[in-house]
């Protein structure tokens, strides 16, 4: 017995020491495998830049541009996740209620930001009513979402051909002949956007949106001041704070110097990287500062802690002569990539929601949502409205920067593309995060934009770098489902007790 206890006591030491280094190792294995996809596109990207010949800056300014091209259709992507219906492969017919708004828009001689408006307003309420129809047919196909919205997708290009080859035309009237095919009947293969919708949304001004933002700041602070006053609760200091603060930052678009700098449309990225970092620090202070008034035991002190320094060294990285002549040359349009920081903020807010967290259990079990009371057909259809939605105006973000509407074929690979790039970002079928989606756009279109030169700089011939990055897109998709179906098999064999 004695000698038992001894080895007890001998081997209890070994076992704490060796538990947290082991522990570490797993979770890094465990990161590894996660985002074996995102790290394997991570080498495939810096091996075909090396490759490419293109100039680093030449790839960070296309980037930029294509981030905020496809970064909104990409993130419309993360509800249906979260709700447990995996990737939405019909997002096309969302594109296609773009198309449609944008047709008409075109076709009654509108042009700039009011042309865009009038496409939203004829696209958004399509999208809703598309939505609804996938979310009522996705009801009645639990467990096989994803391929009955490759299908539809197919099955509602069938049917947008028709529209715009014979309706258009032989049925309803166009008033602009140029958009028509000769003879009258149908819409030509092209339409080009120049001189109307082209950038509309792209030559929007910083000031302009500086002053719809105040409106919206003052709004939501006036209505929390009059709901908390009404209730009787106490004065919301808060509210009361974030409304002067806001009068007095509009109040400072007025000294000169700042209004000529807030009239452009474009914004200079070493300008972008400085306003995002100072935000950063000033979000971690204040969270610091709340902390320590109201403590909290599950706060991360160490995380803001880190943030901070983060944006300190990023800031300082810009000083450096190579980093500082890449991002001085490169510029990005302001509201495309306000809209995508709105929508990423969205889906952060969404989740605290009663709708999100019904969504999200949702996603975990059906049979527990059901058992909790939430109706869960109706979150289901309200999760695919909101993707249809937000996928439509994504279709149109990219038109109007793009500048050419491919009558016929511009949805036809939304789907496809934006699936691919948030898969490359490390998400999976029944989780994605905004970080993955931002994450998934940088890598998957960065190697767009260099496989053509680095096929050609291996082969002598670019067109086997766009075969390449097609057959990467329909290979992602592929290996992420294969990886899905044989987690599903394996988990519950790792879950059986020992």
């Amino acid at each position: 017995m004695k000698n038992k206890e001894d080895q007890r006591s001998q081997s209890t030491p070994v076992t704490e020491v060796a538990l947290p280094d082991e522990s570490r190792s797993r979770k890094v294995l465990s990161w590894v495998f996660d985002n074996k996809v995102m790290l394997l596109f991570g080498i495939l990207c810096i091996g075909a830049v090396a490759v490419s010949g293109n100039s680093t800056s030449f790839v960070v300014e296309n980037i930029f541009i294509r981030f905020g091209r496809n970064g909104f259709t990409v993130l419309s992507l993360l509800i249906p996740v979260l709700a447990g219906m995996g990737l939405n492969f019909s997002i096309v017919i969302g594109a296609i209620a773009a198309q449609v708004g944008l047709f008409f828009a075109v076709d009654w001689g509108m042009a700039g930001m009011p042309g865009m408006l009038v496409a939203f307003a004829i696209a958004t309420p399509l999208s809703v009513l598309f939505g609804f129809g996938v979310g009522r047919l996705f009801n009645k196909m639990k467990g096989a979402e994803m391929i009955a919205g490759l299908i539809l997708g197919f099955f509602a290009d069938g049917l947008y051909q028709l529209f715009f080859l014979y309706i258009l035309g032989g049925v309803l009237p166009i008033r602009s002949e140029n958009l028509g095919i000769p003879g009258g009947i149908g819409i030509k293969n092209t339409i080009d956007l120049t001189g109307n919708m082209k950038y509309a949304l792209d030559r929007v001004k910083m000031i302009d949106l500086v002053l719809v933002l105040f409106i919206v700041i003052a709004l939501l602070s006036v209505i929390r001041i009059i709901t908390h006053l009404k209730n009787k609760k106490t004065f919301p200091v808060g509210a009361a704070v974030l409304l002067i603060g806001s009068a007095v930052l509009y109040g400072l678009t007025y000294i000169p110097a700042i209004e000529q700098y807030l009239m452009a449309d474009q914004l200079a990225v070493i300008d972008a990287i400085g306003i995002v970092c100072l935000l950063t620090v000033l979000r971690s202070v204040w969270k610091l500062a709340e902390n320590k008034r109201h403590p909290d035991a599950h706060f991360r002190t160490r995380r803001h802690i880190i943030l901070i320094a983060g944006a300190v060294v990023v800031y300082a990285a810009t000083y450096i002569p190579f980093v500082r002549d890449i991002v001085l040359s490169a510029k990005i349009a302001v509201l495309p990539f306000a809209l995508v920081a709105g929508l990423c903020v969205f889906n952060q807010a969404f989740l605290s929601t009663r709708l999100g967290q019904n969504m999200r259990t949702v996603g975990q079990s059906q049979v527990i949502a059901n058992a909790s009371g939430i109706h869960v057909d109706r979150v289901r259809i309200l999760a695919m409205i909101i993707s249809t939605v937000l996928a439509c105006w994504g279709q149109l973000i990219y038109l109007q920067n793009l500048g050419t509407f491919a009558t016929y074929g511009a949805h036809l690979q939304v789907g496809q593309f934006a699936i691919a790039a948030l898969l490359v970002g490390g998400a999976s079928v029944q989780k994605a995060t905004n970080k993955q989606a931002i994450t998934g756009v940088i890598l998957f279109h960065t190697l767009f934009i260099v496989a053509p030169e680095a096929g050609k700089a291996l082969f002598n011939n670019a067109m086997i770098g766009e075969y390449f990055r097609v057959f990467v897109s329909y290979g992602v998709i592929a290996l992420a489902l294969a990886m899905h179906a044989w987690q599903r098999k394996v988990k519950p064999q790792l879950e059986m007790p020992r």
